[in-house]
């Protein structure tokens, strides 16, 4: 079964997602702040059951802002941060060309719909 941390410090926004991936039957963590998560993320491992398939993680975020998540993933897990699918209400068209909403390749700007979100995890989780 593939899993999925879903990382949001808005409640419903996890409980939506969540009830989304467990419809496509996805194994589902949850993380409402940036700390939590990454030690969810450092603790997981590719190679055994607690495999990451997908992250969909909110840019800004309470701790540890998503942009800090990524990039510290792309230093201690660079596999793992290439399948990060940030999210967030900030507008991705008006990004700076250096940003993490430039750079990273899998952005969704809220609001979004499930078929987008279906084809971004699609993308990402079956390479």
């Amino acid at each position: 079964m593939p899993r999925v941390l879903i990382v949001d410090d808005e409640p419903g926004i996890r409980f939506a997602l969540k009830r989304w991936f467990e419809r496509q039957q996805w194994a589902v963590l949850e993380a409402s702040d940036g700390q939590s998560a990454m030690d969810l993320l450092l603790s997981s491992a590719d190679d055994t059951d607690a495999r990451l398939d997908v992250v969909v993680c909110d840019l800004h975020l309470p701790v540890l802002s998503g942009e800090a998540i990524v990039h510290t993933l792309l230093q201690e897990r660079p596999a793992l941060a290439l399948r990060v699918l940030l999210t967030t209400g900030d507008f991705v068209s008006d990004a700076e060309p250096n940003s993490i909403l430039a750079k990273h390749p899998h952005v969704l700007q809220k609001p979004f719909d499930l078929g987008t979100l279906k084809a971004a995890v699609e993308r990402i989780a079956l390479p």
